[in-house]
C-alpha cells in the first residue's frame, strides 16, 4: 500500500528523477532510512538496486519511469502524478564522458548527448513538474562543483564541464523568472565521488558525500532563492 499525502509529514515526500544506481540509488537509501516517502525513477524496464531498495521498504518507496531526455515521457509523468504533492524535488539524472579532449574535438553527437541530458532535460523535468511541488517547498538539481567557472582553473573534461555550467545558467535563469515565491532551489555539487560515473579514483566514498547531502538540504528548507552549494553546505563559486 502506498503512502499517501494525507499520511505523510512535512518535508517527507520526495520526487527523485534518476534514483536506479550511484548517487541517486544513495539518496533514495538515505531517505528511505530516515523515514521519508520517496517516488524513484528509472529509465526502462529493467530491475535495478532502486527495484530492491523498494522492496525492503514496501509502500514507503516506489518505482516510476522516465526518460529525461524525452520531452513526451517528462509529460506523461506529470499526466500519471496529477494528484501526487511533494516537499522535494531531485533531479539527479545526468551522464559523463571522456574526460580526454576538448570541446573542439568531441562529435557533435557526443556534445548534444551530454548536453541534452545534463542541462536541456534537467530543466524540461524541473518546469514539467514544479507544480508537484509544495509552494513552499524545495526543487533541486544534481550540479557539480565542475560547473563552476570561476573555479576553472585547470580545464579538462570540457564538455562535462560545460554542461554542468550550462545547467546553473539555466537554473539561475529560472530562479530569476520565479524570484518571489517561496520555494528553495539548489544546485548541489556533491563532491568527486567514486560512482560509475565519478570512476574508482574519486576523492570520496558515497558514504562521505550522500549523508551531508541530505543534511545540507535540509538545513536549506524554509531559505528561498537559488543556493549552489557543495555537499557541506559551503556556497560554491558561479
Amino acid at each position: 500500500m502506498s503512502i499517501t499525502n494525507s499520511e505523510s509529514s512535512p518535508d517527507r515526500r520526495v520526487l527523485l528523477i534518476g534514483a536506479s544506481r550511484g548517487l541517486g540509488l544513495a539518496l533514495a537509501q538515505e531517505w528511505a532510512q530516515d523515514g521519508r516517502y520517496v517516488m524513484g525513477t528509472v529509465r526502462g524496464s529493467g530491475r535495478t538496486g532502486l527495484h530492491d531498495l523498494a522492496d525492503a521498504h514496501a509502500g514507503q518507496v516506489e518505482i516510476e519511469t522516465v526518460d529525461i531526455t524525452e520531452p513526451a515521457e517528462i509529460t506523461a509523468l506529470r499526466t500519471r502524478l496529477a494528484d501526487r504533492r511533494f516537499d522535494l524535488l531531485f533531479v539527479n539524472a545526468g551522464v559523463t564522458n571522456q574526460p580526454e579532449g576538448t570541446v573542439a574535438q568531441t562529435s557533435t553527437e557526443e556534445f548534444n548527448r551530454v548536453m541534452v541530458t545534463n542541462a536541456l532535460g534537467p530543466l524540461r523535468v524541473v518546469e514539467t513538474l514544479q507544480d508537484l511541488v509544495e509552494p513552499a517547498g524545495m526543487i533541486a538539481v544534481m550540479s557539480s562543483g565542475q560547473g563552476s567557472v570561476a573555479n576553472n582553473e585547470r580545464g579538462g573534461h570540457e564538455v562535462y564541464r560545460g554542461s554542468k555550467a550550462a545547467l546553473n545558467t539555466f537554473m539561475r535563469s529560472y530562479a530569476a523568472r520565479h524570484s518571489g515565491e517561496r520555494r528553495t532551489l539548489v544546485l548541489m555539487a556533491p563532491g568527486w565521488v567514486r560512482t560509475e560515473l565519478g570512476g574508482p579514483n574519486a576523492r570520496f566514498g558515497i558514504d562521505e558525500s550522500i549523508p551531508n547531502v541530505v543534511k545540507t538540504l535540509d538545513a536549506l528548507q524554509g531559505r528561498p532563492g537559488l543556493h549552489y552549494v557543495d555537499y557541506l553546505g559551503r556556497t560554491v563559486a558561479w
